[in-house]
């Protein structure tokens, strides 16, 4: 619920700030969320060192280059289909936990996945045979996830506030600087930046800690199955709050996507009772 919030709250903010600026400041507000538990108890150093490279890949793929393409596919899509298009975290996730990490899907899952891209290629597709460039942005940090994801379940002995921590202080700064040194603070005002700290700290900072607890113990593929809703509660709130138009393809598009999350909940609930 509350990372399906954040897509039409952070759609709002960034249209007063450059991507990277609003990247940045989402996940310093994911940082400063968790940061009691950074204070309270460090993780221990032997594994930080043991976890290292998943670490790293985490922070660069979830942290950087994710964010900062999402929010540059922000800028001229509609807050509802760019909800619906972060489904395909789904399918970047899955097929990446089934050829790199091996982990075992069955025939639900594949079917799953297919429904979704379906769902997700509907939303890219403009008339005259073109793809919207900014919605495949969106795509593409749903990639860079759903490699976060894969590596983020197998950190052991690092706790979730950990790893969002160390995304938000390290790729949060990075973006943010990068986005200052590129394009300068321009007009961007206090309560923008204020809002987007609050969108980072509950739509990235609470949410991500929750999936990463769930993620760990359930699987990624799995763990991601369940996060996959999210996108539905963006578009509902996208069409209810921000008044956004409601077209045909969305309509067509959240159903097919519905019914493949529907089908992966099954193989998550089947996987549980084998």
């Amino acid at each position: 619920m509350l990372f399906g919030a954040s897509t039409p709250a952070a759609s709002v903010i960034a249209e007063d700030m450059t991507p990277l600026v609003l990247a940045g400041l989402l996940y310093l507000g994911a940082a400063v969320a968790v940061s009691p538990w950074w204070v309270a108890r460090r993780p221990p150093t032997a594994a930080l060192r043991r976890n290292w490279g998943l670490l790293a890949t985490a922070i660069v793929a979830g942290g950087a280059v994710g964010p900062a393409l999402l929010t540059a596919g922000l800028v001229h899509t509609p807050p509802a289909t760019a909800s619906l298009l972060l489904n395909m975290e789904l399918v970047a996730t899955v097929v990446l936990a089934a050829t790199l990490f091996r982990e075992h899907l069955g025939r639900n899952m594949i079917v799953a996945a297919l429904l979704v891209t379906v769902a997700g290629v509907l939303l890219v597709w403009e008339p005259g045979a073109a793809f919207s460039v900014d919605a495949l942005l969106i795509v593409g940090a749903c990639v860079f996830w759903g490699l976060d994801n894969s590596v983020t379940s197998r950190i052991d002995q690092v706790s979730p506030q950990h790893v969002t921590f160390l995304k938000g202080v390290v790729a949060g700064s990075v973006n943010l600087a990068l986005g200052l040194a590129i394009t300068g603070a321009g007009r961007v005002s206090g309560w923008s930046v204020i809002g987007a700290l609050v969108v980072g700290a509950f739509g990235y900072g609470a949410s991500i800690t929750l999936w990463v607890r769930g993620a760990q113990q359930l699987g990624a593929a799995r763990g991601q199955v369940i996060f996959a809703t999210a996108p539905f509660i963006g578009a509902a709130l996208a069409w209810l709050v921000l008044s956004d138009s409601i077209d045909a393809v969305q309509l067509v598009a959240t159903t097919i996507a519905a019914i493949g999350v529907a089908v992966s909940l099954r193989s998550a609930h089947l996987h549980q009772h084998e």
